[in-house]
C-alpha cells in the first residue's frame, strides 16, 4: 500500500487515549489492518455513482405495498429473573450492580 492513512504518531496518540497495551508487533499489525480499511473505503468511495442515486439506497425496495406492518411494542418480563439475577456477582434490590468503570479526565 503506497498510502499510509494513519501515521505513527497518531496510531499510538489513540492506543494512548484507548488506553491498550499493544507490543510493538502488534500495533504494528493493527496499524497496518486499519491503514488497509481505510484504504478499502477509499476505493469504495472512487466507484462513480449516477448523481440521482440517494446515499441511503441499499438496494431492497420498500414500497408501502412490500413494507410489513411496525408491530407494536410491548413490554414482556422475563417469567424466571431471579435466574438471570443468580448469575450476576453483585445485586441489589432485584438490580444489577455494575461497578464503577476507571477513567481518567482528558486535558
Amino acid at each position: 500500500m503506497s498510502e499510509e492513512y494513519i501515521s505513527r504518531a497518531t496510531f499510538d496518540h489513540l492506543v494512548d487515549l484507548a488506553a491498550l497495551e499493544l507490543d510493538e508487533t502488534q500495533a504494528e499489525y493493527l496499524r497496518r489492518e486499519l491503514n488497509h480499511q481505510l484504504g478499502a473505503i477509499h476505493e469504495l468511495e472512487a466507484i462513480p455513482l449516477s448523481p440521482d442515486v440517494p446515499t441511503t439506497l441499499h438496494g431492497v425496495p420498500y414500497t408501502e405495498a412490500s413494507r410489513p406492518a411496525l408491530r407494536a411494542d410491548r413490554w414482556q418480563p422475563y417469567p424466571h429473573s431471579a435466574d438471570i439475577l443468580a448469575q450476576a456477582p453483585q445485586t441489589n434490590e432485584d438490580y444489577i450492580v455494575v461497578p464503577d468503570i476507571p477513567h481518567t479526565t482528558l486535558e
